[in-house]
């Protein structure tokens, strides 16, 4: 009998970050990057794209993480994401690049951790996973439809200068790019992730019966 072959258990983090990849290509030619679009497109190609391929890379070497690891992932990386977006702590980001790294750097860590925590569900059976994504996908849509619905300008900033891009000060269009590109890629990275782990889990179900009857034998 022909045995069916399985997908990489990788999968789902790559495909992950290229749904990123293949939405900033449509968005980002759309408008100029303001400050709170340009942070935007800093966290998506950290938090969607490096950190769940560096995930892919080292996830075989280390070691398997259990179930509270992936809630306690998917809530820490969720609160570092809202707290980012607080007026007062982006303001206070606008005038220290240092402390604009140190965010960069924890929102970074978080992320690796949840895509580890994920593809580690993932290879335990898969609905943990799945449940991990779209919760974070739906408080990261949440966030962007906040930012994109906001009747004014919430943060007031005056740009910003770092060593390989800069930007003029932040206005209402620039918050609603951000919150576009936060609704388009973060979600439905996060959703194609948790498809991706879903047909793996229902394939697993559905090959249970052959490997009983293989086992009978």
């Amino acid at each position: 009998m022909t045995e069916t072959k399985r997908a990489d258990p990788g999968s789902a983090p790559l495909v992950s970050a290229a749904v990123v990849c293949a939405a900033g290509l449509l968005v980002l030619p759309l408008s100029d990057l303001g400050p709170l679009s340009l942070q935007m497109t800093h966290h998506l190609v950290l938090m969607n794209v490096a950190a769940p391929l560096v995930a892919l890379l080292v996830a075989a070497r280390m070691p398997a993480l259990g179930v509270r690891a992936l809630w306690f992932a998917a809530v820490s990386q969720l609160l570092l994401l809202w707290a980012w977006h607080l007026p007062g702590v982006q303001q206070a980001a606008a005038a220290s690049g240092l402390l604009q790294a140190t965010m960069l750097l924890f929102l970074g860590a978080a992320a690796l951790a949840f895509w580890l925590a994920i593809i580690a569900a993932e290879r335990a059976g898969g609905w943990r996973a799945i449940a991990g994504l779209l919760l974070t996908g739906k408080f990261a849509c949440l966030l962007g439809a906040l930012l994109i619905f906001a009747p004014r300008d919430l943060y007031g900033l005056p740009g910003l200068a770092l060593a390989f891009c800069s930007s003029g000060p932040s206005s209402l269009e620039d918050q609603q790019l951000a919150g576009l590109l936060m609704v388009t890629a973060c979600p439905l990275s996060y959703l194609t992730a948790g498809v991706v782990v879903a047909a793996r889990l229902l394939s697993r179900i559905a090959n249970e019966p052959d490997r009983h009857a293989a086992g009978a034998r």
